[in-house]
């Protein structure tokens, strides 16, 4: 049954009554039509209480209208047309997705420094700051290594602590979108726009250009990204950055320290309604779970290499334990696959 489009009168005064309504897939978050007001097409988005332990319905209401609004200086992502907070309701511009490109990546990245680059230290006070990795996330993971007998070596627990002040967002002031997936961007005639913005936040763009070596690391659809491919939309989003701001960004250490603090967030290996509920990575040398159609296993193999590959000379001892710890994981579980490829990106 298709629920009734919840168009209250403050919206309904300005709009009239939504005709030809559908209702479209989404998150457990959110109810979202595709609706008609007066012959032109419309979105209705309203949030609601559930599959968010950290965030109820208002707060995530009021995030997703402050990004969209700071979004449309790009524009990055469709303009907010009208907005009920009692009712946690946005009616928002109607975009047309051009649909499968196999060349997305590079486009994906530009239209991320875009996003990135609309605002600064004027707008602190638009969206709360960035949340990053913890030290209950550090101590995890070394009590992970130390629960499957992988050797720690002796500067990796400062190391962490450095990373964790080094990740600290405070003073940066990018708009970043807080789930940059696929499926949460779309191509349209006038390049790429992103929706849904209920995690929007400010900090460094980095943690966000990181989701293409780091295998989108709140996506369901985990996918790998090497090689050509992976140099490329890294030099396309430096560039465009460049172009936009004036600034020069040291982008090889800064995504490695992105990467490094993925990989430490063992809330990363579970969808957003299981996160803040236990120790993930406590889990996975007991069972192995999945999110979309690659385990937690698979997903930490791909963030150990990752960190295991980095040339980053504060980080010299963690990339060797990432080595040792996905030496092990292969070795035990030797049937794990390597993730998929960005051809097989949902569409």
């Amino acid at each position: 049954m298709t629920l009734q489009v919840p168009i209250g009168d403050t919206l309904r005064a300005v709009f009239g009554p939504p005709k030809k309504a559908k209702l479209l897939d989404s998150s457990p978050r959110s109810r979202v039509w595709r609706v008609e007001f007066g012959g032109e097409r419309a979105i209705v988005k309203q949030i609601s209480d559930a599959g968010d332990n950290r965030y109820g319905a208002p707060e995530r209401f009021a995030r997703e209208v402050a990004g969209l609004r700071l979004a449309a200086r790009g524009p990055v992502g469709p303009r907010v047309l009208g907005a009920d907070p009692d009712g946690c309701v946005m009616v928002l511009e109607y975009l047309d997705d051009l649909g499968r490109t196999d060349d997305w990546m590079p486009g994906h990245a530009e239209a991320l420094a875009r996003l990135h680059a609309l605002t600064g230290p004027a707008d602190a006070a638009e969206l709360p700051a960035w949340r990053p990795p913890s030290e209950a996330d550090a101590d995890s993971f070394l009590a992970l290594a130390t629960t499957l007998g992988v050797p720690i070596p002796p500067g990796v627990p400062d190391e962490l602590a450095a990373l964790l002040t080094r990740l600290d967002p405070a003073g940066r002031h990018a708009l970043l979108h807080g789930d940059p997936c696929p499926g949460n961007d779309l191509r349209t005639v006038d390049g790429v726009r992103f929706v849904d913005f209920e995690q929007a936040a400010l900090g460094d763009g980095l943690v966000e250009l990181a989701y293409f070596r780091i295998a989108f690391p709140t996506c369901w659809c985990a996918m790998s990204v090497t090689g050509a491919p992976l140099a490329e939309v890294e030099a396309v989003y430096a560039s465009t950055w460049r172009t936009l701001t004036g600034q020069a960004t040291d982008t090889e250490a800064g995504i490695a320290d992105a990467c490094a603090g993925w990989l430490i967030r063992g809330d990363a290996l579970v969808e957003r309604a299981h996160r803040d509920q236990a120790d993930q990575l406590a889990r996975v040398p007991v069972a192995d779970f999945t999110w979309g159609p690659v385990s937690a296993r698979e997903r930490l193999v791909h963030r150990l290499d990752v960190v295991a590959a980095t040339t980053s000379e504060p980080l010299h001892e963690l990339a060797t334990l990432a080595r040792r710890l996905r030496h092990h994981l292969l070795k035990t579980w030797p049937t794990l696959h390597p993730l998929p490829g960005p051809e097989t990106r949902p569409w």
